[in-house]
């Protein structure tokens, strides 16, 4: 084939694996390999809420952004369905309980406008509680509205018949997630019941309404895994989509089906299930980018996206292809974060091609990586044309296991 001709000439004249992935992507013109102007490149931080703490820490993660060079904050602002800002609707966490009038949101746009960055609101979406120590906020969100929570399908059966309202409810769930720490890390809201949907927007409309943010950043628009989200609102609606295409007498045929077996129609229309939950996403997504753009049209809104597009369809149910075919978010910013320089590139380069005319910003695991793989990540993200490179994150990048300066020592924008 015409491929293996072109990536073995590729090979021989390639030294290293990483330029070998980046010269065939070019061969193969699946992406144009451009170089956006140094002026209009965004180099981004994730800051985590964990640096929000006090005025002196935002002053002083304002002060290394600039002094390394980056132009962009991303800062978590809801991490679990809290507030590090100020919020009548989510509580406060316990980090800021001692400094009552502290807004650290409000801080750190006023410090980083002085200081000429750009500040995105970091909103993690569907991920609303950990599970090693729940909320300590008896208004917290899990507690209010237990019966918006995604239900995986081994417990959707043995939690029909319980009350949302009872400790069960919650201590089951718990206790599922909790068991699996490897691949589920912790609660979340659904996008399948009208409530959670609702609930969420009015967090997202408060912010932008309240604050001068650049941009609103998504993070955790997706499913725990595939086996979520199997509530009793999320089965519900599912049984009247199907219904709504049946006969009368299918519909009665079906009806004691149900109640002995309340997964009978995901479990009749599997791929149609599938289909029915990745759309509700999508609908969330579109939602929240029209909560955002009716309050503040300026602002950008990107979402954090798996690397692999088809195993985040598959696995999370997240099709961010659709997201961008439907202009539902104006970045993609791309959660490459492996260690490998190869995988990064053909991660890296494939997202390019998806994305197309939307801005790619590709995220870098900077706290899994040495300087040197930092550094040649950030070339070879260059090389391929990215609009921006975002670095996970100023937290590790600053803490007790690095040297002083060590963001600015790294020399990344040279």
């Amino acid at each position: 084939m015409l491929f293996s001709f072109v990536f073995m000439a590729r090979v021989a004249s390639c030294s290293t694996l990483r330029r070998c992935a980046i010269g065939l992507v070019a061969a193969l013109g699946v992406v144009p390999v451009t170089h956006v102007r140094a002026q209009d490149e965004v180099r981004a931080l994730w800051v985590v809420r964990t640096t929000l703490t006090s005025p002196a820490a935002i002053a002083a993660m304002v002060g290394d952004a600039r002094t390394s060079g980056f132009n962009t904050l991303l800062v978590q602002i809801r991490g679990r369905a809290d507030a590090y800002y100020a919020s009548g609707l989510e509580p406060r966490p316990l980090a800021l309980a001692a400094q009552p009038a502290f807004d650290p949101l409000a801080t750190t746009i006023a410090r980083a406008h002085e200081a000429g960055l750009q500040v995105h609101a970091w909103i993690n979406v569907n991920l609303v509680a950990g599970v090693n120590e729940l909320p300590s906020a008896p208004d917290h969100v899990i507690y209010r509205h237990p019966e918006w929570l995604m239900v995986p399908r081994a417990l959707a059966e043995s939690l029909a018949d319980v009350d949302p309202r009872s400790p069960e409810y919650l201590g089951r769930l718990t206790r599922y997630v909790r068991a699996q720490p490897a691949e589920l890390e912790g609660l979340y809201l659904s996008p399948m019941t009208s409530g959670a949907v609702e609930y969420t927007s009015s967090v997202v409309r408060d912010i932008v309404t309240r604050y001068d943010v650049d941009g609103v950043h998504f993070d955790y628009v997706r499913y725990p895994t595939d086996e979520f989200d199997y509530s009793r609102e999320a089965l519900d609606a599912f049984r009247r989509s199907v219904m709504a295409d049946l006969t009368p007498g299918e519909k009665r045929r079906d009806e004691g089906r149900l109640a002995e077996a309340p997964l009978f129609y995901t479990q009749t229309f599997p791929e149609r299930w599938r289909a029915f939950r990745t759309a509700r996403l999508t609908a969330l997504m579109a939602r929240l980018r029209q909560t955002v753009k009716a309050v503040k049209p300026s602002a950008l809104v990107s979402a954090a996206v798996g690397p692999d597009l088809a195993e985040a369809a598959t696995r999370r149910l997240q099709d961010w292809r659709e997201w961008i075919e439907g202009d539902l978010i104006d970045v993609v910013c791309l959660m490459a974060y492996t260690t490998d320089g190869a995988a990064f590139a053909s991660q890296v380069a494939a997202a390019r091609q998806t994305a197309g005319r939307h801005p790619l910003w590709a995220g870098i695991g900077a706290y899994r990586l040495s300087s040197e793989q930092i550094v040649e990540n950030v070339r070879t993200a260059r090389r391929l044309g990215v609009a921006g490179i975002i670095l996970f994150s100023y937290d590790s990048l600053t803490g007790p296991s690095r040297a002083p300066d060590y963001l600015a020592q790294l020399g990344l924008w040279k």
